[in-house]
């Protein structure tokens, strides 16, 4: 493709050299330069790109696009074959640059986004699930795993960058997929990694306490999800939780139609739980009765996000809740083992104050009182502090016992996160609290402290099969360690 056509959308500052250069790939990673290639030099939160354009052009870079030209790379013998084009900011255009470049694949498939802070993955993981299983060949972006139609394609991140992103769905439509269903983070909303996508169908869960580390105020990151539904077209759908107190905030501005869920007052599609156990529940949903293989009140509002989405694309509400009574969970989303003793460890990925508190409420309609709540949980280093001791004061709250372990610590020492966290409990609180800091020794007390009838949570991690320690990630499973502590 022509760098004249591949710039076509966006508005240059700046040009030095031909437009009229071949472009044979899109790269916003030097170290993926080859010749012919366009090198979008990013200011990132870590490292700036446009340290980094020397060597993408030694690499054989056709064209740079950057926030700002060199001084004198325009007349050096060594580029005088690469072409600067200079915007006010490539973080804003590459995702359009990307999707003109992979032929604007969002439009030749029916993509639907979901954001929010919590379930998201379940959402998203459910309607891929749901329309695969009603005949139609479909992609999925979640932070599980991506998948094009059947084949799996690791995740490194909740939205992948701009290029990757429309590379995917780029070979998603490419394979005959009619629907693709995406998690849209706040951080790839904010920093326009979706930028450039046209969305037939947008879902908001709820906004809950998360990610301050990055946006600095919960108003930038409520504002963050907003901006996703202030964008939709006038042709798309926007599907929202109306028992959030931000649920009719976020599309106040928004063009596409807008539709309600709620399982506490009146909303285009409802739902009441009439019977609960560990194995699922029993729904009444739209003024239809159904079972479902999900339990807690969070997993009815997720189901009716799935619902709403699948009615919006056209599905009749029969068909919807037969394959739906046949859905499965999202592994790591409240995930059972059973141990022969008559103990049930639910594996969660629940890591915000409101996550935990969905999950334990889940688990006590369930136990009714009938058994005791032993909750592992930690938080993660180098990200919000502030949710630490309110993740503590959340534990204690709804469990018999709980014990403060770590999670992914990062860079931070696990004993400095588990004292952030502690500093949340009153003397009285922390009787019931225990500190193992070994993630595998604080699950195997919670299996010796257990008894017959008594549920273990352990929370936090969920799907991951890692620990990342010092930059290093270590093999870790929660579900694998509680299954072998049952063993023993």
């Amino acid at each position: 493709m022509k760098l004249r056509e591949l710039i076509k959308d966006i508005k240059p500052l700046r040009i030095e050299g031909s437009l009229e250069t071949d472009i044979t790939s899109v790269n916003i990673d030097s170290r993926k330069i080859g010749r012919g290639h366009l090198f979008i030099a990013m200011r990132g939160t870590q490292v700036d790109g446009h340290q980094f354009i020397q060597k993408a052009i030694s690499l054989g870079a056709s064209a740079i696009l950057c926030e700002k030209i060199p001084e004198g790379q325009e007349t050096s013998e060594d580029v005088q074959d690469a072409t600067f084009v200079e915007v006010s900011s490539t973080e804003d255009v590459a995702g359009m640059v990307a999707t003109r470049f992979y032929g604007d694949p969002s439009r030749k498939l029916k993509l639907v986004g979901v954001t929010g802070t919590n379930g998201k993955t379940t959402i998203a993981t459910l309607l891929y699930n749901m329309f695969r299983a009603m005949g139609h060949k479909c992609g999925l972006l979640s932070t599980v795993c991506n998948y094009i139609d059947g084949e799996a394609i690791p995740a490194s991140h909740t939205t992948p960058d701009p290029i990757e992103l429309n590379s995917l769905l780029g070979k998603m439509a490419d394979s005959g997929c009619e629907y693709a269903f995406m998690e849209c983070s706040s951080h790839a909303i904010a920093q326009h990694r979706i930028g450039g996508l046209h969305f037939t169908g947008g879902i908001f869960t709820n906004l809950t306490r998360d990610h301050l580390d990055y946006h600095k105020t919960f108003e930038n990151y409520r504002d963050a999800k907003k901006t996703f539904f202030d964008m939709l077209p006038k042709s798309a759908f926007a599907i929202t939780n109306a028992d959030d107190k931000n649920g009719l905030f976020m599309v106040q501005n928004t063009r596409a139609t807008v539709k309600t869920y709620s399982t506490q007052r009146m909303a285009d599609y409802k739902a009441k739980i009439l019977e609960c156990h560990f194995e699922g529940m029993y729904l009444e949903m739209d003024g239809y009765e159904v079972g479902v293989q999900f339990i807690g009140k969070f997993n009815v509002s997720n189901l009716l996000a799935v619902y709403g989405a699948a009615r919006m694309l056209g599905k009749p509400a029969s068909e919807i809740l037969l394959v739906m009574s046949t859905l499965k969970s999202v592994n790591g989303r409240l995930d059972p083992v059973r141990s022969s003793e008559g103990v049930t460890a639910i594996v969660d990925y629940a890591h915000t104050p409101d996550a935990l508190e969905n999950v334990l409420n889940a688990i006590h309609e369930v136990l009714n009182g009938k058994g005791q709540v032993i909750t592992v949980c930690g938080a993660g280093g180098n990200r919000d502090k502030g949710k630490r001791p309110l993740m503590a004061q959340e534990a204690v709250k709804q469990s018999d016992k709980v014990i403060i372990t770590s999670d992914n610590p990062r860079f931070e020492e696990p004993q400095d996160i588990i004292n952030d966290m502690l500093a949340g409990l009153t003397p009285q609180q922390m009787k019931k609290v225990l500190s193992i800091a070994d993630r595998r020794e604080a699950i195997r007390t919670a299996v010796m402290l257990a008894k017959k009838g008594d549920v273990i949570l352990i929370a936090g991690k969920g799907h991951e099969d890692y620990q990342e320690i010092r930059g290093v990630k270590h093999h870790f499973d929660d579900k694998e360690v509680v299954s072998e502590c049952f063993r023993q």
